[in-house]
């Protein structure tokens, strides 16, 4: 691909994705999640106050297991003579109190955190969305289109997916850890140490797993974005891999891909996957220690059979914060590698802020000076050199050339596509630097080579952003261009939906995007390969509708058909970034020079 095309995708391999690329080291856990808890600077109020009902709910029920000793030891003490139905009346009510209330504070904090991830969710994905608006367009010529999207979709998911479920079962696991431990300490400090001791071994193993799998979090997300990309640019150039047989090839990166994706997937899980089992383990251990050691215990009269039950209770909450605490944990690592992609695109350069500005071009005739321009895609290497051009309003300007000479780069360059390494560029001699890029694109309307229209209506898509619109106005510009009778044979006529099952041609779907600018009624007119892909007749029809839409309008044409420029009042002639001849077309060839070798060179190629 040339460097002319840079604007529209950017250049990559046979196959579209990028193996062997080297994958960053696992990402640092502690500097995500700060990044993100001052992410959520606004919602921590809220976000304390349902961990706060999470850690209510939580103490409520450890408490219950406390009065399940009083309720067991008092029917121990019926058997003897008669069981005090009061007393256990009167315990059971207490028990539905502490148990209900802690299933009404759960809830309460399930719903709160539900609502803020979402919000939270959606304010992520539109700061991505803005600060997608916001970067310039070289970010995009290094980085696929895929790996944007999995940012936005698969990255944001898992750290909403995250706060939702974790946090609020991270809490309660600490608080369930800790009021149980307190809790068996008071009943029995032997009991306590015993279930401790049983259980130790998982918080170590716990901690090695953490170490162990955190790296591979990160690779796994990274290969999310890097098999997205592959995926999105293999099937959105469809046509072409079949065309040249790179079927095989797509297929080899992507099975390289995604072995790599499915080996980090696989350790990841892996490993995180060894910690319930090991908890489980740890937890039944701790029942039977609990049986041998209190009923000892028991037969001495230390303790009452009611601190056996109770503590059985105890021994299932203090290791069942360990099983979610491997959760929590795994969850929190997968959010890690997320985030850190997402920070990561939130932190990446932006274009200068233009709102100080306060000039801006209105009523604009036209008039249009490239003054000593310079630019490169790269610092090191220079595309155009030491442009000038003058173009008075009204004229029309062919912009012509061979493939990589520059021609689309000037127009990337008028647009403000790219900011210019040298020089200005001026209109109605107010240069464009000192005017708001959004200003800037307002001059124009452009054509380009690539047509682009989005699932709606044909009218949706010709008016597009354009307030004021009346029917009459679209029907006119359809006509203009040719268009009006072919959307007349559709069943809902320019009410119909443009989707995959919409079947327009190559050129129907480029005189679409050329009403579109005639709609847009912009003082200025780019029209970048504009024809290139209807037919001669077509084009002929187009050809005309063009000397309407230019009349009265300073207009750009980057055209390689040199003859649909021969009426354009100034033709430039580029070669390597510079302007080599420039002047009419019956000028050009008079001269005999680089623009009569082309002009010349297509009708040999044609005969």
């Amino acid at each position: 691909m040339s460097d002319e095309n840079k604007r529209y995708r950017r250049p990559r391999g046979p196959g579209g994705g990028r193996p062997g690329m080297p994958v960053e080291k696992a990402k640092d856990f502690k500097k995500t999640i700060k990044q993100l808890i001052v992410y959520c600077k606004n919602y921590m109020p809220i976000i304390i106050i349902s961990l706060f009902l999470a850690g209510i709910g939580t103490v409520l029920q450890i408490i219950g297991p406390d009065r399940l000793r009083d309720m067991t030891d008092e029917i121990l003490k019926g058997f003897m003579s008669s069981i005090d139905m009061d007393a256990i009346t009167r315990i059971g009510f207490i028990l539905v109190i502490f148990y209900g209330g802690s299933a009404i504070l759960t809830f309460a904090q399930h719903y709160i955190m539900a609502t803020i991830t979402a919000r939270i969710s959606k304010k992520m994905r539109g700061d991505i969305s803005g600060k997608i608006n916001k970067m310039p367009l070289k970010y995009f010529d290094g980085t696929s289109f895929g790996d944007v999207i999995s940012r936005v979709t698969n990255d944001v998911d898992t750290i909403g997916t995250t706060m939702n479920q974790s946090i609020g079962t991270l809490v309660s696991a600490v608080t369930m850890l800790i009021g149980a431990l307190i809790m068996m300490f008071l009943n029995s400090w032997i009991l306590a140490l015993t279930a401790i001791g049983s259980s130790i071994f998982g918080f170590v193993f716990m901690m090695i797993i953490m170490g162990k799998s955190q790296k591979h979090f990160s690779v796994q997300q990274e290969g999310l974005g890097e098999i997205n990309g592959h995926i999105e640019e293999v099937y959105s150039g469809h046509d072409i891999v079949k065309v040249y047989n790179g079927g095989k090839e797509a297929k080899r990166v992507f099975e390289e891909i995604n072995g790599k994706l499915y080996d980090s997937a696989w350790k990841s899980q892996f490993l995180s996957g060894l910690m319930f089992p090991m908890m489980g383990f740890i937890g039944n251990f701790g029942y039977v220690a609990v049986c041998v050691v209190g009923a000892v215990l028991a037969m001495n009269g230390t303790i009452t059979f009611g601190v056996i039950v109770a503590f059985m209770i105890y021994v299932r909450l203090f290791t069942q914060p360990l099983s979610q605490f491997a959760q929590a944990a795994q969850n929190l690592q997968r959010t890690a590698a997320a985030g850190e992609r997402v920070f990561e695109f939130l932190g990446e350069e932006e274009m200068p802020d233009e709102s100080h500005k306060v000039k801006e071009l209105s009523d604009i005739k036209g008039n249009v000076e490239f003054r000593n321009v310079h630019f490169g895609y790269s610092a090191d290497k220079t595309i155009i050199n030491d442009f000038s051009a003058e173009v008075n309003a009204g004229q029309k300007i062919a912009i012509v050339g061979p493939t990589g000479a520059g021609k689309t780069t000037m127009v990337n360059l008028l647009m403000r596509f790219y900011e210019l390494g040298g020089g200005e560029i001026l209109i109605d001699g107010v240069p464009m630097s000192e005017v708001r890029r959004e200003n800037v694109h307002e001059q124009f309307c452009m054509v380009l080579q690539d047509t682009w229209l989005f699932e709606g209506t044909i009218k949706d898509n010709i008016i597009y952003c354009k307030q004021g619109v009346s029917d009459e106005d679209v029907v006119a510009a359809c006509k203009a261009v040719g268009l009006h009778h072919f959307i007349r044979t559709l069943p809902q006529g320019y009410d119909t939906v443009l989707n995959d099952k919409a079947s327009l041609s190559a050129g129907q779907k480029q005189l679409v995007t050329i009403a579109r600018a005639m709609i847009q009624n912009a003082p200025l007119l780019i029209l970048d390969e504009a024809t290139s892909s209807v037919d001669t007749r077509t084009e002929r029809i187009v050809q005309s509708a063009m000397d309407k839409l230019t009349a009265g309008r300073t207009s750009f044409v980057i055209a390689h058909r040199l003859s649909t420029i021969r009426n354009a009042d100034l033709i430039l002639v580029m070669r390597d970034g510079d302007i080599v001849e420039k002047g009419s077309h019956n000028e050009l060839l008079e001269s005999g020079g680089f623009y009569a070798e082309l002009y010349n060179s297509q009708f040999e190629s044609a005969s």
